[in-house]
């Protein structure tokens, strides 16, 4: 059993997670902003924790985070407004990386998105260029950290149902949020994944056999 804590446990990903990880045995903590979510969050059998990312200092996040074995950064302001996608997913990204440094949880697992780094390619009149040099920065701490990361990067994101089978580093496409969730949790539990960025879509392998595939960045 694991002791993993979500980070944006109220999202689509993460719920779906969550569930995958409590029935497989974990224990899971799942971190969201909003209490009249509680319920939603306990229905997938893990432990509600009520907490504003946005706001806590290093130090409050890494007390949030003692105790466990593994972070899944899952948490995003959603796009619309710049200022507040960069106080989420780069600055509370970057706060949580190093909270998980000082609470001794070495195993970190982002959820980014497919093509994330320095050369995405986004212009900057484009409305998603705040979100794509939010990830890239945020990305880009967590590979300069001492922790044992995973950078998942999926592609556009589906609500179709899980399929199970992926396909690593093949050309921008779509994935099932469901099987970005048993991607991550699959991670989890592979060591070989540790320091790869792995991006995917649905495809044709299974999820096990693509991750041992060398298709990764």
């Amino acid at each position: 059993m694991s002791r993993i804590v979500i980070i944006g446990g109220h999202g689509k990903v993460a719920l779906h997670l969550a569930r995958m990880l409590s029935d497989r045995g974990d224990q899971v903590t799942s971190v969201f902003r909003n209490p009249d979510h509680a319920d939603d969050v306990t229905a997938t059998g893990a432990r509600p924790a009520v907490a504003d990312v946005e706001h806590l200092d290093t130090g409050a996040l890494a007390d949030l985070l003692a105790g466990h074995d593994a972070v899944v950064f899952s948490a995003g302001a959603g796009g619309g407004d710049p200022a507040r996608t960069y106080a989420v997913d780069r600055d509370a990204a970057i706060r949580v990386i190093d909270a998980a440094g000082r609470a001794g949880v070495r195993r970190f697992v982002m959820v980014s998105y497919f093509g994330a780094g320095p050369h995405h390619g986004v212009s900057q009149d484009n409305s998603f260029f705040p979100y794509a040099e939010a990830k890239a920065a945020a990305d880009a701490h967590l590979r300069a950290s001492e922790l044992d990361w995973t950078v998942l990067g999926p592609g556009r994101l589906t609500l179709e149902p899980a399929t199970g089978r992926i396909a690593v580093g093949a050309g921008k496409g779509e994935v099932s949020r469901e099987d970005v969730a048993l991607v991550a949790a699959a991670v989890l539990n592979d060591d070989a994944t540790i320091r790869r960025t792995i991006d995917f879509n649905n495809g044709d392998l299974l999820i096990p056999e693509a991750l041992a595939s060398s298709g990764d960045r």
